[in-house]
């Protein structure tokens, strides 16, 4: 069954970075386009960035443009995001969500969830 394994979450100050990891089994992998999600409390879950089956088409919500970066590598069925110059804004969870075909993101496959926390 579709599995995914986020990992890297934790506790950093203002402007801090985190690189989140997403390891994803049950399928095959280069198929799919892949996306980071984030809930932060009392908000709606909303999209971060995806990537599509190759690494490339990727999009970026304007609130992390320039700051956030998605890449995957297909041989090692992972899928992570570099996050640079974090603010309180942040602070969420981030899961890790396999789209259905042609769509950015939602479906019923995403991860547990890692907690980023960012506060001085």
């Amino acid at each position: 069954q579709v599995q995914l394994v986020e990992s890297g979450g934790g506790s950093v100050q203002p402007g801090g970075s985190l690189r989140l990891s997403c390891e994803a089994s049950g399928f095959t992998f280069s198929n799919f386009r892949m996306t980071w999600l984030r809930e932060a409390p009392g908000k709606e879950r909303e999209l971060v960035a995806t990537i599509g089956r190759e690494g490339t088409n990727s999009v970026y919500a304007d609130f992390v443009k320039g700051r956030f970066t998605i890449g995957r590598d297909n041989n090692r069925n992972t899928v992570w995001l570099q996050m640079n110059g974090l603010k309180p804004d942040d602070t969420a969870v981030y899961y890790c969500n396999r789209p259905p075909p042609g769509s950015l993101w939602g479906g019923n496959y995403r991860g547990q969830g890692t907690q980023v926390t960012v506060s001085s």
